[in-house]
């Protein structure tokens, strides 16, 4: 069975992780990604780091599946031929710094005025208009600008989240709002400008937050890797040393969580934790009390009561045991893809539908397909020779591939 966006062309000039990781997801469904990159260094997170055999492992995780042009935007005969690939493509994404964009003639209203079909999506970091327009943003930048260092961490540092979930906010909204598009030009036939904002997107996830500190009067208090409004919701200690977090969402779990856990069903009606209000406001006391008991028990022990009383747990895992997850071994969501570096492991695609075949195809190298997706285009060999000299393609590159997982 064909995947749900095959014959879809997505052209992107993208860098970086928000448009790659919408871009990737496109491709993960079955589209054709045509990535524009500089010549030679190429999109710039390919040098973030050299960890994945020789390869950064942001660029590793969000290029697979992709098709690479290397095109030197700024050289006077790339226009034409990046007008040559949009006039074949149903959606361009870019995520080009301030300005850039309508410097190059890319624009959502330039690019869209003679291709009514186009979908267009721009990710930039605070969108258009405001003051902020023209600001450089990063994904730190922004999670300071929407306050999420001001509710992670301890009592006494905020801290930024460990993954780039602006950016990650970003990408999973253009994604979905090209999805939108595709279907609604199923319907109407004409294209659509999407924007996304970084801003906008990670101010989206802090909707709780934000709530909580308009109408509560002071914002969530940063708690660690503890819940900062569920009580007792965070990791605890077992006597043998093992971290197990728990999770007391309601006041029927914490009569079975005193009962069958602390072995003191009495305290489940104690007025500073008879509810969850009371028990956030009496934290420290609470901790206390529970940590006294886990003393005695070892972490086995912690686990077969939790489960006996249907308490939520999990594991307090380190990342990088991730892909031995015994969850995600079971149910085979472990793959490989091929890179200029060799074959790696890899995590399937989190979409899966009775009939789609996972794709994982190679991360490309810069260029790989530069002269093959032109001819596609219509440019002859010719064209090709003429751009290489003229310097607005790259030389080609080989595959090198190889080596072991």
């Amino acid at each position: 069975m064909a995947l749900p966006l095959a014959g879809v062309v997505v052209v992107s000039v993208e860098q970086a992780v928000a448009a790659p990781f919408a871009t990737r997801q496109l491709a993960d469904l079955g589209a054709r990604v045509i990535k524009i990159e500089r010549p030679r260094r190429g999109d710039f997170a390919r040098g973030y780091d050299r960890t994945v055999r020789g390869q950064s492992s942001h660029f590793v995780w969000l290029n697979r599946a992709k098709e690479s042009v290397a095109l030197d935007l700024k050289h006077p005969e790339a226009g034409p031929v990046l007008a040559r690939l949009l006039d074949r493509a149903d959606v361009f994404v870019q995520n080009l710094a301030p300005g850039a964009a309508a410097r190059l003639g890319l624009d959502p209203a330039t690019v869209r005025a003679t291709r009514p079909r186009l979908i267009t999506c721009e990710v930039s970091g605070y969108g258009r208009g405001g003051p902020y327009a023209d600001r450089k943003a990063y994904d730190l930048l922004v999670q300071a600008e929407a306050g999420l260092p001001a509710i992670t961490g301890t009592p006494d540092e905020p801290a930024k989240a460990g993954i780039a979930v602006a950016d990650i906010a970003a990408g999973m909204y253009a994604f979905s709002g090209v999805l939108a598009a595709l279907l609604e030009r199923e319907r109407t036939g004409s294209g659509r400008a999407v924007e996304v904002s970084m801003l906008d997107a990670l101010a989206e996830w802090m909707g709780y937050p934000f709530y909580y500190a308009a109408y509560g009067g002071r914002p969530p208090e940063r708690t660690g890797a503890a819940h900062a409004t569920i009580a007792p919701y965070g990791p605890f200690t077992a006597g043998d040393g093992r971290s197990v977090l728990l999770a007391v969402q309601n006041d029927p779990e914490w009569h079975r969580f005193c009962g069958a856990v602390l072995g003191k069903p009495e305290l489940a009606d104690d007025p500073r934790f008879a509810t969850n209000a009371q028990r956030v406001a009496h934290r420290a006391e609470l901790h206390a009390v529970v940590d006294e008991r886990l003393v005695g028990l070892s972490g086995d022990e912690l686990v077969r009561l939790l489960e006996q009383a249907r308490i939520a747990y999990a594991s307090m895992n380190d990342v990088g045991s991730l892909d031995r997850h015994p969850q995600l071994v079971a149910r085979d969501r472990i793959g490989t893809v091929d890179s200029p570096g060799g074959p790696l492991r890899a995590l399937l695609p989190p979409i899966v539908a009775d009939g789609w075949q996972p794709r994982m195809d190679p991360i490309p190298e810069v260029g790989e397909h530069t002269e093959a997706v032109l001819r596609w285009a219509g440019l002859g060999a010719e064209d090709v020779a003429r751009l290489r000299a003229s310097g607005a393609l790259s030389e080609s590159g080989g595959s090198g591939r190889g080596g072991q997982l």
